[in-house]
Order: C-alpha cells, then structure tokens, then sequence
C-alpha cells in the first residue's frame, strides 16, 4: 500500500506512524512545505483522555510526550484583578516544536518517507499512490483542490487573536479578564515547558479597532497588551514568533471523502482553542484513520467506516466549541459579574459542565458559589 501525506503536522505524522507501525511494507510519504524544525505558535494542550488513547495506539511516542510536558489540575479565572481557582481539571502542555520532533522521531525509526521543504503545486498529482491524506492545515491546498467534492464550509469569525509566549509561568489553564479604555481583553495562558508559557490575547473587533491594532508594529502591539496585563505578567515581556492577529476560521466540511482522498486535522474541521482542541482532534483522527484499516480494509471501506464512525463525535465537539466560542465573542456582556459568577459562567458555558460535574471535580468551588451567589447552604 502507497500512502501520500501532505501536511507535516501532528495529524499527518501520527497517523503515517500507526499505519507504519501496522504494517512496515506500507510505503508512506509525509510532504511537509516548511523546515522540520520550523513551527509557529508556542504550546499545545491536550487531555488525560487524549493521552490514554496515545498510549493505547503507540506507546513510543507516548513515552517521548511524557518525557517533555507538564501537567496541570486547575482552571484559574482572573476577574477584577481576582484570582478564582478550579481543581479537578487535568490537562498537560508541551511545546509545538517538541510534540512535533517527538512525531518527526518516530517516523524516521519506523521508516516514515519525510520530506520537508516541498511546495506541492496540484495535490491531484500525489493522488496516484493508493490513499492521498490532506493533513495540510486550516488553508489545506487538498481541501481547496477538490472543494467540489468535500464541499467545505468556511466561517471567519469576528474577534481577533494573537499567539504569544511568556517566561511568566501559568501553572494551570488560566483565564484572565481586562478591560482597558479600548475595550476588554481576555488572556488563554498556560504553561507548556519548565520556562515557557502561551499567552493568547483575544478581544472583539470593536476593542481591536480603537486599541488601533490594525496599524501598530509587533512591538508595538507587544508593549500595549504588556500594559493592559501588567499585573498578569509581572514584568516579564511578551514573546513573538511570528505572532500575528488573525481571526478564528471555523471549518466544516460536508464530505470528508472522495475517492481515495480524506482529510484530517484543521484541514477537515476545526473547534475553537478557548476549549483546547485542536491537537486532541487532529490525533484522535489520525487514530481513528488508522484504525479503519484494521482487518485489511479496502481504501474506500475504511474511509467509509473513518467518517461514519468519527463525524458525530467531531460534530458534538464543535458544537460545544462554538458555544464557547461565541462567549468570548460577546465577553463584554460578562464584565458585570462577579469573580465567582464569572468562573462558574466560564467552566458551564459549553454545556459539557454542569454544577454537579463541577461538584464532583471541585466541591470546594461550588459550596463558595453555592454561597456567595445563589445565597444559600447546600453543605
């Protein structure tokens, strides 16, 4: 079996390592167009879950994300200054770069074709080999060469956001509120190395127009939201690595196949990072593409079995995403609310959080909003 992958991403690269691993004849070929060192943003974040399913599937490339993450158990929600902390929430960081030379690793041990560097004019010229995978991102080229077929469905959202880095280390995915006399801003950060943090800044177009935004230089941009976070970062600066504001693209696609073509990852659907999902979803894929194969499945089997058995769980998920997502778009609307209030509004907002799942993970929070907001003592 010949395997084309374009797209040298996490969802590209796990998935050539389990069908490698399944079978060492396959001939796999991962086409990625940047250097393998090269990546953009700073740290990724996945759950426990995602984690037993990596261990499940290949335990090497498991042991080479434990051997460089770091783990967390609380939601920190920054109101007014305030700080509201939520246990019972596991989640581990690491940084893009290392996920992705732990993937890279692997795949030169099973015998993985890795190509960097490649400019792939027409995707249908790699269509010859026996199954072509489109694991080429949010812009996928795959995705745009047989639109017609996948018949995708891309929505631009309002709010913008810029991906930056901090030496300040979050321990915990914490969530931090400020207004300034432009509008409000709200902050996704979390630590991924012993001395790194991703520092996300997200506001509504109309914060982002009055900060004048769309004119400052990065240094500029870096030393306005350096004031509005002063406290958050405690003088350490912000890190850009080609740090750019970009509005979120919401991707959906009605088809997820043709022929022998499929897509994965950002590529074939996306969810907001506001619930962390990205990386999750781009493995769980390619877990899920490999393991349509099992039993020897024929190309267009397995792609039959791959969407029918992942699409309602990708579905449910960015259904929960877009609710969130959609918070933060109207955030401003919360800045009225207490500390508290605020941090039970964000831990419920998707609908895959009720109270007593928040009882269960942190009753201490609860009994304190039980308290201090519906007015009442439940214990």
């Amino acid at each position: 079996m010949k395997i084309h992958i374009v797209g040298g991403g996490p969802a590209g690269l796990y998935f050539a390592i389990l069908m490698k691993k399944a079978d060492p004849s396959r001939e796999i070929v991962v086409f990625e167009r940047n250097a393998p060192d090269a990546t953009f943003g700073w740290g990724v974040v996945f759950s426990d879950r995602t984690l037993g399913y990596l261990y499940d599937s290949d335990e090497a490339t498991h042991q080479g994300i434990v051997d460089n993450f770091q783990t967390w158990d609380n939601v920190d929600v920054v109101h007014r200054g305030e700080k509201v902390s939520i246990g019972g929430n596991r989640f581990t960081g690491i940084a893009r770069i290392r996920l992705l030379n732990v993937l890279q690793a692997r795949c030169a041990e099973l015998g993985v074709d890795l190509r960097f560097g490649v400019e792939i004019g027409d995707p249908a010229a790699l269509a010859d080999a026996d199954l072509l995978v489109g694991a080429d991102g949010v812009n996928s080229l795959v995705r745009a060469r047989y639109a017609e077929h996948f018949q995708p469905s891309l929505d631009s959202r309002p709010n913008r956001y810029i991906w930056y880095g901090t030496r300040r280390l979050f321990h915990g995915l914490t969530l931090t509120f400020r207004e300034s006399d432009t509008g409000v801003f709200a902050a996704h950060s979390y630590k991924f190395s012993r001395d790194c943090s991703t520092f996300i800044v997200e506001c509504d177009p109309e914060t982002w127009q009055r900060g004048g935004f769309d004119t400052r230089s990065d240094e500029q941009a870096r030393a306005e939201l350096e004031r509005v976070f002063a406290a958050d970062l405690e003088g350490h600066p912000l890190l850009s690595n080609n740090s750019k504001w970009i509005q979120f693209l919401l991707v959906k696609n009605s088809c997820w196949r043709h022929e022998n073509v499929v897509l994965l990852g950002d590529a074939l659907h996306t969810a907001h990072f506001s619930i962390g999902s990205g990386t999750k979803l781009a493995l769980e894929d390619a877990i899920a593409l490999a393991t349509s194969f099992e039993g020897g499945a024929k190309v267009e089997d397995a792609l039959v079995r791959f969407e029918s058995a992942r699409r309602p769980i990708v579905e449910a998920l960015q259904e929960a995403a877009q609710v969130s997502m959609e918070w933060f778009e109207h955030a401003r609307d919360a800045m009225n609310q207490s500390p508290l209030e605020l941090a039970y509004a964000l831990m419920t907002r998707s609908g895959r959080i009720d109270h007593e799942k928040l009882r269960r993970r942190d009753p201490n929070f609860i009994a304190n909003y039980e308290r201090g907001v519906v007015g009442q003592d439940y214990q």
